[in-house]
């Protein structure tokens, strides 16, 4: 794997796009379900807010099986560990397309969410090493902009796919398109990429930084605040703003879009100017998610709000992503897998929390009233991250290490 110094400014590796490519289709197994909750709930004979949980149990096994995952696979080879987690990702996907139980299929999304969370731990690492030190936020951008791509693509095109062949088709299609990662990763990895002597006690030492913290309760919030909002928009779009069921895919395309873009953003001006980027997207985000509210009655207005809620909430993931990796120091891998669970815990709190609200009295913009919330609780570890600053003693990646064969 290239090393930091050796990483051209301005120029990434192609390690991250390889990297990028696996997101894209984990990021599409965590955010098709809401294109196909009304289906998967019929045929699984649940009501929605239960088959919500689907998406809830996935971020609960990502927040509890990237840091385990993380700290288990801490010493055998990167590439190896990669290719287990893309293998492991399609089986839960065959189990969970053969299933006709609610509970079975559950578990298999637990079981890819583990798979999940070892991805991104060690994906996250290998891609700040390769790209170095002034490109870090942009590497991150790149991997995150493969899970904000499926939003664009992989998302819509599943909920097409689960309109002509039910919601099975896609999961099918998803263990095929994994088992291929797995063998396009095992190749593009390079087979001298390097193990990190780093120990546990190391690693967990790292998380004694309260900057740190802080990074990571941005991260919970302002995750928990947009994806409230976006795992019930489905019966928002169709029964308040009055667009039909067929066009749904299209505005989740507008979702996508706007994330792509946000993550773009964030990549390009987290490395400059890290706070004054995320406190200013945090407020959009919050103004946002407070306009749906009210104006969500008409399609215009609801498919604008729900791109830039996207543009906005997603203009903070990089770069509280790579600010709380480059905290972490030379120990970056559990810290890397926490920060994934702490987008996932506020997936996991954010779609339980809107759920409630959606079957209170709140109705259709309880979810939305639940994102506000969060939004705006965003602001309050980001103002005090800009007090504390976040340069000093600051480094990233570089340690001593082995080589490792896959």
């Amino acid at each position: 794997m290239p090393s930091a110094s050796g990483t051209t400014p301005g120029k990434l590796p192609f390690v991250v796009r390889v990297l990028a490519a696996g997101t894209f289709l984990m990021g599409t197994t965590e955010f098709v379900i809401a294109g196909l909750l009304p289906q998967m709930a019929r045929d699984l004979g649940v009501s929605i807010s239960q088959a919500g949980l689907l998406i809830t149990v996935f971020a609960i096994g990502m927040i509890i099986g990237g840091p385990t995952m993380a700290l288990a696979t801490l010493r055998l080879p990167q590439r190896r560990t990669l290719v287990w987690a893309l293998a492991v990702f399609a089986l839960g996907h065959v189990a969970a397309a053969l299933s006709d139980s609610f509970t079975i299929v559950l578990i298999a999304r637990v079981v890819t969410a583990l798979a999940t969370g070892a991805f991104w731990a060690v994906g996250f690492v290998i891609a700040t090493a390769a790209a170095g030190p002034g490109n870090s936020t942009r590497a991150v951008s790149v991997m995150m902009g493969g899970l904000t791509l499926a939003n664009v693509v992989g998302v819509p095109i599943g909920s097409f796919a689960g309109q002509v062949t039910g919601w099975r088709g896609p999961f099918w299609a998803l263990a095929v398109l994994s088992a291929l990662a797995a063998a396009f990763v095992g190749r593009f990895i390079p087979t001298t990429e390097q193990r990190t002597e780093v120990s546990v006690r190391a690693e967990v030492g790292a998380l004694r930084q309260g900057r740190l913290w802080l990074a990571l309760t941005a991260a919970v919030l302002i995750m928990g605040g947009v994806l409230a909002t976006y795992t019930y928009i489905t019966p928002l779009l169709t029964d308040r703003a009055g667009i039909p069921a067929g066009a749904v895919p299209l505005v989740l395309i507008a979702f996508g879009v706007g994330a792509l873009g946000g993550t773009a953003i964030g990549g390009r001006l987290g490395d400059r100017r890290p706070m004054a980027t995320t406190i200013t997207a945090a407020a959009a985000t919050a103004l946002t998610l407070l306009l749906l509210i009210p104006l969500s009655t008409s399609p215009v207005t609801a498919i604008a709000l729900v791109f830039l809620m996207s543009l906005a909430g997603f203009t903070v993931n990089p770069v509280v992503t790579s600010l709380a990796v480059r905290f972490a120091g030379d120990a970056p891998t559990l810290t890397s897998a926490l920060t994934t669970s702490a987008y996932n815990t506020g997936i996991a709190a954010g779609s339980a929390i809107a759920g409630t609200a959606l079957s209170s009295s709140l109705g259709l913009t309880g979810p939305a009233l639940v994102g506000t919330i969060g939004a705006t609780l965003t602001l309050f570890p980001l103002i005090a991250l800009a007090v504390i600053g976040t340069s000093q003693t600051t480094r990233i990646v570089a340690r001593r290490a082995t080589p490792a064969h896959a």
